[in-house]
């Protein structure tokens, strides 16, 4: 004979616990009319707002941002640790949503979990992307790279106010301050992502660069031309400066937009 359950105040039945709040990996919920979907992966030091000023879909692909642990709305998780240990997490929470066509797009380090990503679903026998797309980011056996890797917390500060401004914000002190110990440790999983030599990615793969970056030159994405055959290579040079892309500019979409073609009938491109 099972015993009941006990009751609550005056004979009513107990609270049920409520369940654990789900980490929020996307800023939006999955649409189920969408031909393809891309996930975009935000860089060192920033969370998925990073990509406020671009559009939510391209022709019919849906545009999905990245959450990662320990910024923005997940501030109170831990941090990730390394690129390698976010991979399982990372996939588990996208998983559900890998049913159609997608692609992943990566900006500097935040192309270091894409890639990572795509191993993940490679060891698991999950569907992969069609295309990953690197944008201002050498490939992983030439790394680490950059001049973040080896600046003090001052300098950061700098460097997290510059990214607001050229975001078309202000930068506020209690937010750079915040934000420095969120962009060390994202520098220090940088450090860490070693790669001793090429790997094969089971996807195709743009890389694109940008002419006037003077923090990837495009010049040193030459790497990439390892990881993925010759016809399963698109490398593109665009105008502009390495934030450039936050605000999304016509000539990236009009890339994306030749690269969804495929996958998402009806998406008009020019690129």
């Amino acid at each position: 004979m099972t015993s009941a359950a006990p009751e609550g105040p005056a004979g009513t039945a107990p609270p049920r616990a409520r369940p654990a709040r789900p980490a929020k990996w996307l800023l939006r919920r999955p649409g189920p009319d969408a031909a393809a979907r891309v996930f975009l992966f935000p860089y060192a030091g920033v969370g998925a707002s990073m990509y406020t000023l671009w559009p939510e879909r391209i022709g019919g692909a849906e545009l999905h941002p990245v959450q990662l642990p320990g910024r923005e709305a997940r501030l109170r998780e831990p941090h990730f640790g390394t690129y390698e240990e976010l991979a399982g997490p990372l996939v588990d929470a996208l998983a559900p949503h890998l049913d159609r066509p997608f692609v992943f797009f990566g900006h500097c380090s935040g192309v270091l979990p894409a890639v990572e990503a795509v191993r993940e679903l490679e060891r698991r026998g999950l569907r992969l992307p069609d295309r990953l797309v690197v944008s201002s980011q050498v490939a992983p056996h030439d790394g680490p790279y950059g001049r973040l890797l080896d600046l003090g917390e001052d300098e950061l500060a700098g460097e997290l106010a510059a990214l607001a401004r050229a975001a078309g914000g202000e930068p506020h002190p209690d937010l750079i301050e915040l934000g420095v110990s969120v962009l060390a440790a994202d520098i220090e999983a940088n450090r860490r992502y070693r790669v001793d030599a090429p790997f094969p990615l089971p996807t195709a793969l743009t890389s694109i660069g940008w002419r006037g970056d003077e923090v990837i030159p495009p010049a040193l994405m030459d790497g990439w031309s390892a990881y993925v055959p010759e016809d399963a290579l698109r490398e593109v040079l665009l105008d502009g400066a390495h934030y450039d892309f936050l605000k999304a500019p016509a000539p990236l979409v009009e890339v994306l937009a030749h690269d969804l073609a495929p996958l998402a009938p009806g998406t008009e491109t020019t690129a």
